[in-house]
């Protein structure tokens, strides 16, 4: 049995570079979630019109992996302090979100981000709202730390916080 979740943490890029490499996720979908325009295009959610946020959609086994520690990870990651903004990504459509499809999910968020909220001196901005849709990104999107290792922006950005996670969480890592 699996079981999803959907986190906006920023560019989808670093969120699928750093959840494509836990164990028990098995597979993870960059896309656009939270907006009210049907299939939206890279484009659109860039002009920030259309209220979708940039989120991967995370498929996990709960045995092998707990939404907890996928939760951790989140909060560790990017900054859930930062209004609308992830290094140089600004926009509404880079906010910090947990867009959940099971309502017993919501408490294990809420005590995971007061746990987190300890590690930050800023208050924890995290929006947490249930799944009202979720579209897949265009399929350039998918993997593009995989197949474009050596751009500028997975070198400067990517590589780092995949780089941060392998060290923190190598206990729970696939490689």
């Amino acid at each position: 049995m699996t079981k999803s979740i959907v986190f906006g943490s920023g560019c989808f890029w670093c969120s699928e570079a750093v959840f494509s490499i836990v164990k028990g996720v098995k597979s993870t979908q960059p896309g656009y979630s939270g907006g009210t325009v049907n299939n939206p295009s890279y484009e659109m959610v860039c002009e920030g019109n259309t209220g979708h946020a940039e989120v991967t959609k995370v498929e996990y086994a709960p045995e092998e992996v707990s939404l907890n520690e996928l939760l951790d990870i989140f909060f560790f990651m990017h900054d859930p302090t930062s209004i609308n903004k992830q290094g140089g990504d600004v926009g509404y459509q880079y906010r910090s979100v947990i867009f959940y499809s099971d309502e017993q999910d919501v408490p294990l968020i809420r005590k995971a981000m007061d746990e987190a909220q300890k590690n930050y001196s800023k208050k924890i901005v995290t929006a947490v709202e249930p799944l009202r849709n979720f579209f897949p990104a265009e399929e350039y999107h998918k993997d593009y730390f995989g197949k474009n290792p050596n751009a500028g922006y997975c070198r400067a950005v990517i590589r780092p916080k995949v780089d941060k996670i392998k060290h923190t969480y190598e206990q729970i890592l696939v490689r």
